[in-house]
């Protein structure tokens, strides 16, 4: 279930981007002390994990890569739940073919889809649906 989310530049990090979404949340209502992110590899580096252990109070865990110290392990029960949101919201909600022709269009599309998604789930939730994730049934 995404929690934050935001459009960035394709020229900056993926780091840099997450920083920038986690330090905006000033009342950490998103991320607070002892709270765990599961990232990828693209998130190793000592910077960003000192930034969110000594600002945010949160622990990373990622995949371990294969020129440090095994860590965490490979994750790949968690990541494949990550992928699996990633492909939602790439797939059944189609957000690469968002047709936002200027950047207000484009976040009110990307933000009404992700807002379609959260209130679908939570109806699924509310009456006991096998699969909560799934949109098939609000497809019409």
């Amino acid at each position: 279930m995404p929690l934050v989310w935001g459009l960035a530049s394709p020229k900056i990090g993926e780091r840099e981007a997450i920083a920038s979404l986690l330090s905006a949340d000033t009342d950490r209502q998103l991320v607070g002390s002892g709270d765990v992110i599961l990232g990828d590899e693209g998130f190793a580096g000592q910077e960003f994990e000192a930034f969110l252990r000594e600002e945010l109070g949160a622990h990373l865990i990622r995949p371990d890569r294969k020129d440090e110290p095994a860590r965490f392990g490979n994750l790949a029960r968690v990541r494949q739940w990550i992928e699996s949101v990633i492909d939602t919201a790439k797939g059944q909600l189609a957000l690469e073919q968002h047709g936002g022709r200027i950047l207000a269009g484009v976040y009110a599309r990307v933000a009404a889809r992700l807002l379609a998604l959260a209130a679908a789930i939570w109806h699924n939730w509310q009456i006991g649906a096998p699969v909560k994730r799934s949109l098939i049934a609000y497809d019409h």
